[in-house]
């Protein structure tokens, strides 16, 4: 099965506001214990959401005006820090289908690209004005359109991002999974390796 072209992403945002946010913050080590990522999302930004007894702390992804949200808006140099890939599989799971910021960790970026999940940037200027408006209005739609390379909000918001050219390619013709890409051609393979005499074939 073919993956999904990722050509744009619509849908409400919320901002989770700081510099340098690392992948420890977004993902706290002692959840990287897990066998799979079922449920991981529950723990997104776990320890500056709640405290020790399980209680919420204010954080905007607890604020009920942001339920829902599916873009998150981060600040500069996100997902810094360790290279688990469990940071942005805790972002998706818990239902965020883009992320925007003024820039992010590199191998926080490629491993949410292979996740489908784009990771835009831009202007401090043009982020602040988004910020905004989403916090002004927690219920503007917005629009991650990868196609124009913009990012719109509300009717008349149009703001120009950046993406790796690469990146916004393979999601774009939705190549952006490389195992998914080696699964699919499976049967390939084992044609291939058919006509290979020095492939021994199981019996």
């Amino acid at each position: 099965m073919a993956l999904e072209l990722i050509q744009s992403v619509k849908g409400r945002a919320v901002h989770v506001p700081g510099d340098d946010i690392d992948t420890d913050r977004i993902i706290p080590a002692r959840f990287l214990k897990c066998v799979t990522f079922d449920g991981i999302g529950e723990h997104l930004f776990r320890d500056v959401r709640y405290n020790e007894d399980g209680s919420k702390k204010d954080h905007p992804l607890n604020d009920p005006r942001f339920a829902g949200a599916t873009l998150l808006i981060a600040d500069r140099n996100f997902g810094c820090g360790s290279s688990r890939e469990h940071a942005p599989q805790s972002i998706a799971k818990a239902g965020f289908r883009a992320v925007i910021a003024e820039s992010f960790a590199e191998i926080f970026f490629g491993n949410s690209t292979t996740l489908g999940i784009p990771c835009v940037s831009l202007s401090r200027e043009d982020r602040a004005a988004l910020v905004a408006r989403v916090s002004a209005d927690p219920s503007t739609e917005v629009t991650v359109d990868l196609q124009e390379q913009v990012v719109r909000a509300g009717g008349d918001l149009r703001l120009p991002l950046s993406i790796k050219p690469g990146a916004r390619e393979s999601l774009l013709r939705g190549t952006w999974d490389p195992i998914a890409q080696l699964l699919e051609g499976a049967d390939e393979v084992q044609k291939v390796a058919a006509r290979l005499p020095y492939v021994q074939q199981p019996a």
